[in-house]
């Protein structure tokens, strides 16, 4: 890890948003479960959970295979954005989530939101959050043309902040953010609250495995985002 010229802190601390600081992961397979229905796709929730945390034409590809017909993608995510909305008011952050951030920030880290959701849905997590006395920067969906497990999203993220890969540690809950962080060269710290196996995620590369947020603010001295690089 490096210095700054100006003797900043450069450290940036990535989190990603929906099974990480948020309870939304089986909301999102219930809203792209509703959304193929709507157009023909009968497909078990089970195989739509397991791409969630990847951006809609990558999960359109995981889940329908064959029976994807790329016409329809846009009206597909469409119905998926329209039936997700229903739930922003009602959006529930983990515990500690918020408590989180503002422990990391208080150690010297730049907060950031890195997200590939349409805007709109990061600005209704940032609400629920009620966290940006903390955060220094945030992405969406805008900020990138290929999504997870490509490593775009991390990099975005990086540039926000003027982040160097080996000043930085990521934090969310998929294989697919383990697998985007590691192809930036960021370390990934995963949670269990998107609803994947400690196991899968270790496989993944994550150098860290925590139940949940609270677990990780707890522990978070024993961890990579104990201090920044300085």
């Amino acid at each position: 890890m490096t210095a700054r010229a100006d003797g900043q802190a450069r450290g940036a601390a990535l989190f990603d948003l929906d099974g990480t600081l948020v309870d939304t992961n089986y909301l999102h397979t219930l809203a792209w479960w509703q959304a193929m229905r709507q157009h023909g796709h009968d497909v078990p929730m089970a195989r739509i959970h397991r791409a969630i945390g990847m951006g809609s034409d990558r999960l359109l590809d995981a889940v329908l295979g064959a029976e994807r017909r790329p016409g329809e993608d846009g009206a597909l995510a469409d119905a998926h954005g329209t039936l997700y909305a229903l739930w922003y008011e009602t959006l529930r952050p983990f515990d500690g989530a918020a408590e989180l951030l503002r422990a990391v920030a208080a150690r010297g880290w730049k907060v950031v939101l890195a997200s590939s959701a349409a805007e709109e849905e990061v600005a209704a997590i940032r609400r629920r959050l009620d966290a940006d006395d903390v955060i220094a920067a945030a992405t969406s969906g805008g900020d990138v043309d290929t999504t997870k497990p490509a490593p775009d999203l991390v990099e975005a993220a990086l540039r926000s902040v003027d982040t160097d890969p080996e000043d930085a540690v990521f934090v969310g809950d998929t294989v697919w953010d383990v697998e985007a962080a590691g192809r930036a060269g960021v370390p990934c710290i995963a949670l269990l609250t998107g609803g994947i196996s400690r196991g899968e995620l270790e496989d993944a590369g994550a150098v860290l495995v925590h139940e949940d947020a609270q677990s990780l603010l707890r522990h978070l001295d024993a961890s990579p985002l104990s201090r920044p690089p300085s």
